[in-house]
């Protein structure tokens, strides 16, 4: 049992003290109004005072390995370890080298991971600018390994920024993707050009209902923002069913696109990491929790927030029956926060900063199992 002084859950509308006892892999039982609630005898109990107990943190936009793709980060140390016990490792592996990173990621480690497959035959393992061949950006053999993922995989990965596409036409690069992914009928996790020669407005317009954006608060040509207010087509995309994710990163979270986005009623419908090996050694620790920090600085609501860590991406998932609640009977994935006010502020990836405080992890559980942390 842990008995917290707040128990949230946006699924079932859960915000207040209490207790959730777990048995085996499962949650058995959510105690409202008290957080000293008896245990079930011969328990375990995990007293958290001033802890914030939610489902376990699910971030849509991760870099998961060990070394396989140019990208990857430690699944268990660097997400898992800080709150997140779900992810959608972003394009790490392609239709060439999937089986692999299903055998030695997927199945290794203890996080759960969800793939969206990489356009390109060779993920993100190539030297090369990864979608900057076109032999490579296979429609077919991408759709096949979409096919044989089965619920490894959750979509398609396709990025049409200019760093990675080289001379190639990005049109050509985001039509592809979206034929692959016609093919078999799933979404695609998508990021924009960042560049003046191809148009926000006409890159919206080809993502179907269901396609993600991530990077949603960039500032760079193709920003969702002009003029302090969020532009027309995006607001049009979204009607459409187009989702949108922050895909924080290195160089996808700024503080001006995110508080004009906010002013102007656009949250975003995923909180990401886009967590990567060029985040090693930072301080703060990047995770998931800390982006869930600085949109509270940028101005976001902590009951908007919640939704977009728990229930909203197991919704995108199609997993919310399984994941991001703590309705009995759902996998014991859990994540205990708490609240610490910091005089150091929280910068974006331009080095802005906005007044610190943050959320960490306290402690974690993976289906009814504690892997990181420890009670009070």
């Amino acid at each position: 049992m842990i008995r917290a002084g707040r128990l949230v859950c946006p699924a079932t509308g859960l915000d207040g003290p209490g207790a959730v006892t777990v048995a085996g892999d499962r949650i058995v039982g959510v105690e409202t109004d008290r957080p000293d609630a008896p245990a079930v005898p011969g328990a375990r109990v995990l007293e958290f005072p001033n802890g914030i107990v939610l489902p376990g943190l699910i971030d849509l936009h991760a870099h998961t390995g060990w070394g396989g793709s140019k990208h990857d980060v430690d699944p268990d140390r660097c997400l898992l370890a800080r709150g997140t016990t779900t992810a959608l490792s972003q394009g790490d592996a392609g239709a060439a080298n999937w089986p692999v990173f299903r055998d030695t990621v997927i199945d290794a480690a203890r996080l759960r991971i969800k793939l969206a497959m990489h356009l390109a035959l060779p993920g993100e393992s190539a030297p090369h600018p990864s979608y900057s061949k076109l032999d490579e950006l296979d429609v077919d053999a991408c759709a096949r390994a979409v096919r044989e993922g089965g619920h490894h995989v959750w979509g398609i990965a396709v990025t049409t920024n200019y760093l990675v596409t080289g001379d190639l036409d990005p049109r050509e690069v985001l039509a592809r993707g979206l034929a692959a992914a016609e093919a078999v009928g799933c979404p695609i996790l998508y990021g924009s050009r960042y560049y003046s020669d191809w148009p926000l407005d006409d890159q919206l317009d080809r993502l179907r209902p269901g396609d993600m954006l991530t990077y949603c608060y960039h500032d760079g040509p193709d920003r969702i923002v002009g003029d302090g207010r969020v532009l027309d087509c995006v607001h049009e995309a979204r009607a459409r069913g187009v989702l949108f994710d922050t895909g924080h990163g290195k160089n996808s979270f700024v503080y001006d696109i995110a508080e004009a986005a906010l002013a102007d009623g656009f949250p975003p419908d995923a909180i990401s990491t886009d967590i990567q090996r060029r985040h090693l050694g930072a301080c703060p620790m990047h995770d998931l929790p800390l982006v869930m920090s600085k949109l509270r600085a940028a101005g976001m609501p902590e009951a908007d927030i919640w939704p977009r860590v728990t229930d909203g991406p197991a919704r995108i998932l199609g997993m919310a029956d399984e994941i991001g609640s703590l309705a009995p009977g759902t996998c014991a994935d859990l994540a205990v926060l708490e609240w610490a006010p910091s005089p150091e502020p929280l910068a974006d990836c331009k080095g802005v900063t906005r007044s610190g405080g943050r959320w960490h992890a306290r402690l974690v559980v993976r289906a009814g199992e504690v892997v990181a942390g420890s009670a009070a």
